[in-house]
């Protein structure tokens, strides 16, 4: 997911996001873990799209505090 395509979502829905890669990454790591991940990569991509929507909200709060 891109940045600009995060920036139109509604701060709830990018913290739901958020919540539901995270419980994505953990399963990904236990496949990885018992050998039965095929894409490796995958693991990469979600941790980038999850620092992703971080910073977008972390941009939406500084903005608020100014």
């Amino acid at each position: 997911m891109k940045a600009k395509e995060i920036r139109e979502l509604a701060t709830p829905e990018i913290e739901m996001k958020i919540k539901a890669l995270k419980e994505e990454l953990f399963n990904l790591r236990f496949q990885l873990a018992t050998g039965q991940l095929e894409n490796t990569a995958r693991i990469r991509e979600v941790r980038k799209t999850i620092a992703r929507m971080k910073t977008v909200i972390r941009e939406r709060e500084i903005s608020g505090e100014k």
